[in-house]
């Protein structure tokens, strides 16, 4: 499997603990010229991005069988998440001649992760990331675009169904509000369902879901006294980045159509615990990881803890409050992005190279300056460097949609229509 992953991107090294920790940085110094007026058409040449993406899929044909021992880990790790990337892929209309396959190939990979479901608990339920709603939501999304609206109908009520789990507000002891196995997670996901197949979940099931997460978030904040209003922890720790932190769960609560509005006293809430992580960025545009570490520098330039998770809660706060400084506060991680974001952990979504990419498609879609086009082509160029090749580290999972090249090829077709790109399940328009 590994040598597959290495043929593609050349001679990637493993990932050696010992190099790790004595390499001075986590990233590839940039290099590359910044934005200067270029035609950004003339920076690909003709074919680049779909030669690229069509690399990755056979790459990962090879690698990765759609068996069952492969459909473990939920859209994170497992061929749920194989089955988003067809799924995605399919929607971008330069490979729209590919489309029947792409989704055919979708339904392939999705089939395993039935299999690992039969032996998952009843807290694996509701999780979206990691666990069964998950796949329930992408089955449903797949099912409605080949055309089999019965089976699409079945998983929605599935998902629906799964929800009432998380009604409970300690349904999890480690933690029941993040993103991967929490109602952060569930509430994003019932979203991007009821766009994906135009139906909609009942409002009602999700309001009740939004007012525990801030019921959670209250009782937490006075319970521990914390600076901010509503607060969080997931095993333990007080997270604040996208992938398990305040970040995405407050993420969740504005993108939820009219419950602000329904809400006044919520809304306080979450507006002041959203301007209270504003507070916490450095001068260098970067947050803290968690909040036994604020006041500390922060290393992590990644999607999961830092900047490039960072950056979808403000740009949602900015489209929602219309405050100039949630849009400071972007242009300010696109900077840090643009400087330190060449990572040297992989290609992937989670805390790779694609997903600081990303973070330059949000800021053209909300800016339309094309500098952040520019910056997110330059990200795809690297990845076929000699220097990407040969010192990058190997990803565990490096198939895997969140850590491995998945997950870029996502990111390449999005670069193929940037007027629609939105990393998985975070879209903020």
């Amino acid at each position: 499997m590994l040598r597959n992953f290495r043929r593609f991107f050349s001679k990637l090294v493993p990932d050696d603990p010992l190099k790790r920790r004595m390499a001075p940085t986590r990233y590839f110094p940039n290099t590359m010229p910044d934005y200067e007026g270029q035609d950004i058409d003339s920076q690909l040449p003709q074919g680049f991005l779909t030669k690229f993406v069509e690399r990755i899929i056979k790459d990962i044909e090879l690698a990765i069988k759609p068996i069952d021992r492969h459909g473990n880990d939920g859209l994170y790790l497992g061929t749920a998440g194989i089955s988003y990337m067809y799924y995605h892929l399919s929607k971008i209309p330069s490979l729209n001649e590919h489309k029947q396959t792409l989704l055919m190939k979708s339904v392939e990979y999705l089939t395993p992760a039935f299999s690992a479901m039969k032996n998952s608990s009843r807290r694996d339920v509701p999780s979206f990331i990691l666990g069964k709603s998950g796949v329930y939501a992408v089955a449903s999304a797949i099912y409605k675009a080949i055309g089999d609206t019965k089976q699409s109908d079945n998983f929605r009520k599935m998902y629906q169904e799964a929800g009432n789990i998380c009604k409970d507000i300690h349904f999890l002891t480690c933690g029941s509000d993040e993103l991967f196995v929490g109602r952060a997670g569930y509430v994003l996901g019932a979203l991007w369902l009821s766009k994906e197949t135009n139906t909609e979940l009942p409002q009602s099931d999700i309001y009740t879901l939004c007012d525990i997460m801030v019921e959670s978030g209250r009782k937490y904040a006075e319970r521990q006294r914390c600076p901010c209003p509503l607060m969080y922890s997931y095993y333990k720790v007080e997270y604040l980045g996208a992938a398990h932190g305040l970040c995405t769960i407050l993420q969740a609560l504005l993108s939820v159509p009219g419950y602000l509005a329904t809400n006044p006293a919520h809304a306080r809430d979450i507006k002041t615990s959203v301007d209270y992580l504003l507070s916490l960025q450095d001068h260098q545009g970067n947050f803290p990881c968690a909040s036994d570490e604020i006041g500390e520098q922060s290393e992590l330039v990644h999607w999961c803890h830092g900047a490039a998770g960072m950056i979808y809660l403000m740009a949602k706060a900015y489209l929602v409050w219309h405050e100039r400084k949630y849009l400071n506060s972007c242009e300010k991680m696109g900077e840090l992005i643009w400087a330190r974001g060449l990572l040297k952990k992989g290609p992937g979504i989670c805390h790779g190279v694609a997903g600081n990419g990303y973070a330059f498609l949000l800021l053209y879609r909300l800016t339309e300056n094309p500098k952040y086009l520019y910056r997110a082509v330059s990200f795809a160029k690297f990845l076929q460097t000699p220097q990407f090749a040969n010192d990058a580290r190997t990803p565990d999972y490096p198939f895997s949609l969140y850590e491995g090249i998945a997950g870029t090829a996502c990111f390449l077709g999005d670069l193929m229509c940037p007027q629609q790109a939105v990393f998985p399940f975070s879209d903020v328009f």
